[in-house]
C-alpha cells in the first residue's frame, strides 16, 4: 500500500479534516454575525403606512419621522386627486433613520388623450374603444336613422367632438345613436319657378306628394305651366317637414 494511503487511515489525517471543516464553519458564523450587528439587522424605525392619505398628510409623517421621500404621479379616473396609491418600502418594514421613501400619488390633473374615432362604429364597439382610451360612456340618445345602435354623433358637455380632439383623460363622452327606423321627417325643396312636371317628380322622390294645385290666370299650354307659390314653403323656422306632407301649389302659364 502506497504511504499516501497509509496516510489518510491515520488518525492524524481524520483530526485534521474535522479541524479544517471546524474553521470553515467558524469563519462563516463570524461573518454572518459580523455583517448583522454592522447593518443593525432586525433593528431599525418602522415604515409608517402612508397608502391611502393625502398626499401632505403624507409628507408631513415621514418628515417628522425623519424620512426622506420622492414621489412619482400617476392618473386613475376612480381615485380622489392627491392621495398616495404606493409605497416603498411597505409599512412596518424597519429601516434606518433617514431612509428615502418612494410614494406614488394619484394626480390632479388628468393627462390629455386623443379622441378616437368612433363614428359609424356600433354601439358595443365604441364602447370598448373608449374605455380602451381611457374614457367613460356617458348618456344615450337616440335619432331617426337607418342604421340601428351606431353612432351618429359623439358629444362632450353638450359639444359635437370629433375624431384626434385632445380632452382629458376620464372624460364622460354622450353619445347620439341611430334608431333603425329611418328619417321620419325631410327637408322642404324650394320648388318657385319650376316646371310642374318637374316639381311632381321632386316631390315624389322627397317622399312628399302634391297637395292642392290652384291655377293663376289663364292656361293655354298645360305642358307649360311653372309653380308661383307653394305652401308649405322653406323659410328660417321651417326646414323641415313630415314623410307623406303634402305641398299645396299655386301655378300660372309659363312665358311661350
Amino acid at each position: 500500500m502506497s504511504k499516501l494511503g497509509e496516510y489518510l487511515k491515520t488518525k492524524s489525517f481524520r483530526n485534521n479534516i474535522l479541524l479544517a471543516i471546524g474553521l470553515v464553519i467558524a469563519i462563516v458564523l463570524i461573518a454572518f454575525f459580523s455583517l448583522s450587528f454592522y447593518t443593525n439587522h432586525g433593528s431599525g424605525i418602522p415604515v409608517p403606512k402612508l397608502k391611502g392619505l393625502p398626499i401632505d398628510k403624507a409628507i408631513s409623517i415621514l418628515e417628522d419621522q425623519g424620512f426622506e421621500y420622492q414621489i412619482d404621479s400617476v392618473y386613475v379616473g376612480d381615485a380622489p386627486p392627491g392621495t398616495v396609491i404606493e409605497q416603498d418600502p411597505d409599512p412596518e418594514t424597519n429601516v434606518k433613520e433617514h431612509r428615502k421613501i418612494y410614494l406614488t400619488m394619484v394626480t390632479v390633473k388628468a393627462p390629455p388623450v386623443a379622441f378616437p374615432d368612433i363614428d359609424q362604429m356600433p354601439y358595443i364597439q365604441a364602447v370598448a374603444t373608449l374605455q380602451n382610451n381611457g374614457l367613460k360612456v356617458g348618456d344615450t340618445t337616440y335619432r331617426a336613422d337607418i342604421a340601428l345602435n351606431v353612432v351618429l354623433e359623439a358629444r362632450l358637455a353638450g359639444q359635437t367632438i370629433k375624431a384626434g380632439t385632445k380632452i382629458p383623460k376620464g372624460s364622460k363622452i354622450d353619445l347620439v345613436l341611430g334608431d333603425g327606423v329611418g328619417a321620419s321627417e325631410v327637408e322642404v325643396p324650394d320648388l318657385i319657378n319650376q316646371d310642374l312636371d318637374a316639381v311632381r317628380f321632386i316631390l315624389k322622390n322627397s317622399n312628399l306628394s302634391v297637395g292642392t294645385i290652384t291655377y293663376e290666370g289663364a292656361i293655354t299650354d298645360s305642358g307649360n305651366v311653372v309653380v308661383v307659390s307653394q305652401s308649405p314653403m322653406k323659410t328660417d323656422s321651417l326646414t323641415k317637414v313630415s314623410i307623406g306632407t303634402k305641398i299645396n301649389l299655386t301655378v300660372t302659364q309659363g312665358k311661350q
